[in-house]
């Protein structure tokens, strides 16, 4: 899996793909994650890559010819499955989401900034937009890291124990169950007798029990 994120910060992302899960992913060769600066697609002498809205709204928009440039060059290289857009008014990112970009081959990812970009870009050259919340954060640059790390993750053999990532959270539209380690009591607070049973299906048992009161009562939303 290839992920071209393409942004105005990108110093700002640096750090956080060459740690972690996202680290260990590209050294096993599983994923690759590039960083390109929006200005090196620029032509302007001082590198910007916005300008006033037509119409006389508030704020700086993103400019066409940056955007353009920047995806022509990447795509003329390789053939990508989804040109996202990280938009508050896109498509909400979730679980399903991730998993389904996770069999993905080739991504970009484009960051907005400011007030957006211009609508073209949107209408000629994006395939997909998406939003990871009822928020607006002042740049994609955010969101592009929190897309990034949960596609990643579920990418079979990116984490040792697969069986792990297959029972978080929202994979079965459900919350996890609580859980526990060593030792046994503190303080007075013991974990619950059945974990210390060995008892395999009574464990299992008592795991979606959990999982369905904790999503009732945290997340009933989930269950509809």
């Amino acid at each position: 899996m290839r992920i071209d994120i393409i942004t105005v910060l990108p110093e700002m992302l640096e750090g956080f793909v060459n740690e972690s899960i996202l680290a260990r992913a590209q050294k096993k060769g599983l994923a690759e994650i590039h960083l390109h600066n929006l200005r090196d697609y620029t032509t302007d002498k001082w590198r910007r890559v916005d300008d006033y809205p037509y119409g006389g709204f508030a704020g700086m928009v993103m400019q066409c010819e940056p955007i353009d440039r920047a995806i022509t060059a990447l795509t003329a290289e390789r053939k990508y499955d989804e040109v996202i857009y990280t938009s508050p008014d896109g498509e909400r990112f979730d679980q399903h989401v991730a998993n389904e970009l996770s069999m993905k081959e080739n991504m970009i990812i484009l960051c907005g900034h400011y007030k957006g970009i211009d609508q073209r870009v949107r209408d000629h050259l994006i395939t997909r937009e998406i939003s990871i919340g009822d928020y607006v954060l002042t740049g994609g640059e955010l969101a592009a890291a929190v897309m990034a790390d949960a596609i990643v993750r579920v990418v079979p053999g990116v984490i040792g124990d697969e069986q792990s990532a297959l029972s978080d959270c929202f994979q079965d539209d459900m919350l996890s169950a609580p859980v526990y380690t060593r030792p046994a009591e503190y303080r007075g607070w013991r974990v619950p007798d059945v974990l210390l049973s060995g008892n395999e299906a009574k464990i299992k048992e008592w795991e979606m029990d959990q999982a369905m009161e904790r999503t009732r009562r945290l997340r009933p939303d989930l269950l509809k």
